[in-house]
């Protein structure tokens, strides 16, 4: 198996991370992760990045989403719809880059879980102010990917979830 099937297969919700920093060029190689992602349209992409480490805030988004209370790092996804080419497929753009990034986390030996905000408006605007977003119009957060090293137990591993009865030919 090459290294990227390795990534692909074993990539996993992490949901319980050791006590331990991610390295400040990790985080940097995860969010040029997620800005390699195809776009909708090449240079409009609505991708922008919080990247949370302060513990309070940490404390204050775990309030909306629990599992980012314990993690060392939270990287908020959020887009910026004045900058997407087109306006109604953004949730697409910000998605590819999402899994971007917690493949390139998986390649790092680090482990990432996706906390969906959008398209829960309510939640999508408590996560907007405490990143200091006044009015998720333009500006929606979109989730939140948590990173760290997974802890004991929650490792990357293979779980073979392939199922062909899932798989169509030409029609449904």
């Amino acid at each position: 198996m090459s290294d990227f099937e390795t990534i692909i297969n074993t990539r996993r919700s992490i949901r319980e991370y050791e006590d331990k920093d991610v390295d400040d060029e990790d985080i940097l190689k995860i969010l040029k992760a997620g800005m390699q992602a195809p776009g909708s349209r090449l240079g409009a992409e609505p991708w922008e990045f919080v990247v949370v480490k302060n513990k309070e805030t940490l404390a204050k988004l775990g309030e909306i989403k629990p599992r980012v209370t314990n993690a060392p790092v939270a990287i908020v996804l959020v887009a910026n719809i004045e900058r997407a080419f087109y306006k109604t497929v953004w949730q697409q753009d910000m998605g590819a880059a999402a899994e971007n990034m917690l493949l390139e986390a998986v390649n790092l030996g680090l482990g990432g879980l996706w906390n969906g905000v959008a398209p829960e408006e309510e939640r999508m605007a408590k996560i907007g102010e405490i990143i200091g977003i006044d009015d998720i119009t333009e500006t929606k957060p979109y989730c939140i990917i948590t990173i760290g090293y997974p802890a004991d137990g929650w490792e990357n591993k293979f779980m073979d979830k392939f199922d062909e009865e899932r798989i169509h030919y030409e029609k449904y």
